[in-house]
């Protein structure tokens, strides 16, 4: 049985060390002469390169046929310092490599340097990774910028070079935004905080000027999990979603002109027909001198003229066309004004007016006087159908809450409801429940304020057990619409 030998003097250590380690380190090592020759190399090596033992270093590892304009190894001879370097060469199999060289000295007892030794460390496939993530950051379809804590621009990719100039250097918000402080409530300035990842819609200028709009994701960049030294910006361009929603605004805006106007007419020949019936019935009394008709003719004349009248009067109001001019409105405090308004009118017809305000204060941007109107009817609509119920308990309740980043109201009544055809036709046409009362531009009035705020309009509705109108406006949209106002003022 064999044992292993002994190798604790040093002797032995040095042995093993010249007869060993030559071939067991982990790159390729190779010795140099003066004349550039390859005197000996190790295993490592002569795998890479092939076994090319006194041939020139610069045909072995880059197939030249002189030396190197920029020799490191030259160097070394003349100076006796160690140098390190990056190196393009050809390997074994004729492909193109990259490797990373460390040239160092070999000194003979005089002093002089003999010999230089060239350790290589292939780095090939790292130049291939490096090489792809650069053209993953150059070519990916979105704005992409690191920014120091600073809020500097380390790199900037080549679609935001595009859009916004060679920012490097720069602060992002001048970058971006071509302001002169970092931006209010700022993703990037959180994430630096915490680590956290952040997603936040966003408006900036572009080097031509022109508004660019954008949903930025940031996240931390960093050698440890809890340092953030840098944050990665990627941006996607929503410029044009933007404008096909303002597209969207407006031809909802004139679908409901459409809509209107084609009810109009409908409307006005109804009432032709009524006051050519009620002249007809006049003319014929007259002729036949019949009081009874005259007086029957005059009343059909009278009811219509008031129809008209009434109708001229809404249209007029419907008719007023604008882009509304939003502002900070506090929800509760519009519908508590609401409430306080029609609390004794529905008092005295013995309906309960119920508002189940919002727990916190929730604010958004409106036009207080267009959505109050839109409110006033559907409350004064409400307590109308509440008053229809046969036994007691007739109740109106005002909801105003937040829900999917949207600003909702709600207005229920307990009445009799509505059956699906008559919910077909709330919204399309003059359409009203009061007979002679009402002219059915009520609820198309408020429809018309709501599109102009960018929301919605939609019913539920029950025969028996009551309706719920329901009012969604959503805060981009909102902030959309601002933005159209503040340029249309400011031109």
């Amino acid at each position: 049985m064999k044992t292993a030998g002994k190798t604790n003097s040093p002797e032995a250590l040095q042995s093993l060390l010249k007869g060993q380690l030559f071939d067991i380190v982990p790159f390729g090592v190779a010795v140099i002469d003066r004349n550039m020759n390859i005197v000996t190399a190790n295993h490592n090596f002569e795998e890479y390169f092939g076994k090319r033992e006194k041939q020139h270093c610069y045909e072995v590892c880059k197939g030249l046929q002189e030396q190197c304009p920029q020799c490191n190894a030259k160097y070394t001879f003349e100076d006796g310092k160690p140098r390190v370097s990056d190196e393009r060469g050809v390997d074994f199999h004729g492909r193109t490599c990259h490797y990373v060289v460390h040239v160092a000295p070999l000194f003979n007892d005089n002093g002089d340097v003999e010999y230089v030794v060239e350790m290589t460390t292939d780095m090939t496939e790292t130049r291939i990774r490096q090489r792809e993530y650069n053209l993953l950051f150059e070519r990916v379809p979105c704005f992409v910028t690191i920014i120091n804590r600073d809020f500097e621009i380390v790199r900037a990719n080549e679609k935001f070079r595009n859009t916004f100039g060679d920012a490097r250097g720069k602060h992002c918000y001048v970058a971006y935004k071509n302001r002169e402080t970092t931006c209010p409530d700022c993703p990037a300035a959180l994430t630096f905080k915490d680590g956290e990842e952040r997603v936040a819609t966003q408006t900036g200028v572009s080097q031509d000027g022109k508004e660019t709009h954008y949903v930025v994701t940031t996240a931390p960049l960093g050698r440890s999990p809890g340092e953030v030294a840098h944050v990665i910006e990627i941006s996607a361009d929503i410029s044009q979603v933007k404008e096909l929603e303002k597209e969207m605004l407006d031809a909802e805006r004139l679908a409901a002109v459409g809509q209107t106007v084609a009810g109009l007419a409908h409307t006005i020949k109804n009432l032709l027909m009524g006051l050519e019936g009620g002249m007809y019935m006049m003319d014929s009394g007259l002729q036949q001198v019949d009081p009874e008709r005259i007086a029957e003719g005059w009343d059909v004349l009278q009811r219509n003229f008031d129809k008209t009248v009434a109708l001229v009067k809404d249209f007029l109001s419907f008719s007023k066309g604008r882009l509304p001019v939003l502002k900070e409105t506090d929800t509760n405090a519009l519908v508590t004004s609401i409430v306080e308004l029609y609390r004794d009118a529905a008092k005295k017809q013995d309906v309960e007016l119920i508002h189940k305000k919002n727990k916190q204060k929730l604010t958004a941007l409106l036009d207080p006087d267009g959505i109050e109107a839109c409110l006033t009817n559907l409350v004064s609509n409400a307590i109308d159908a509440a008053m229809t119920r046969e036994e007691g308990g007739a109740r109106v309740t005002i909801r105003n809450y937040e829900s999917e980043n949207a600003v909702i109201f709600e207005v229920t009544d307990n009445g009799c409801g509505m059956d699906w055809e008559v919910k077909q036709k709330v919204f399309t046409t003059f359409f009203t429940t009061k007979a002679s009362k009402g002219t059915g531009l009520g609820l198309l009035t408020t429809r018309k304020i709501v599109q102009e705020h960018g929301g919605s309009i939609e019913v539920d509705s029950e025969v028996g057990a009551g309706s719920t109108f329901r009012i969604r406006l959503p805060r981009e949209r909102l902030e959309l619409i601002a933005e159209e106002a503040n340029k249309a003022n400011s031109n």
